[in-house]
């Protein structure tokens, strides 16, 4: 199924990144945390847990999201940008720009 992903990515144009499989561990153990305490949060909701409670859950899964996304963008400055930028590559600067902008809302 992943090369199947993978094909599909390549045949309609959209960019790909090979990972180490220690970036990839590290990154699915992230989400499956965060995955887990949002399943928590929905619990807590069925269950009329307090109001505060469930925001402080809340803020907890955001911040989590706000790690998971600085782990993910200083490997893309790293690996892709830094490549891009090697290669004679401008447009990356511009793309990560947007990203960050967007990152910032």
């Amino acid at each position: 199924m992943e090369q199947d992903i993978r094909a599909e990515m390549a045949c309609c144009g959209a960019r790909h990144k090979e990972r180490a499989l220690e970036e990839i561990k590290s990154l699915a153990n992230r989400l499956s945390r965060i995955e887990g305490q949002v399943r928590g949060i929905k619990k807590m909701i069925e269950d009329g847990a307090y109001c505060t409670d469930v925001l402080m859950q809340s803020a907890a899964v955001s911040a989590a999201m706000n790690s998971f996304n600085r782990e993910l963008l200083a490997s893309h400055i790293k690996t892709c940008v830094a490549d891009g930028i090697r290669g004679g590559d401008d447009e990356i600067i511009d793309e990560l720009v947007g990203l960050l902008q967007k990152l910032m809302k």
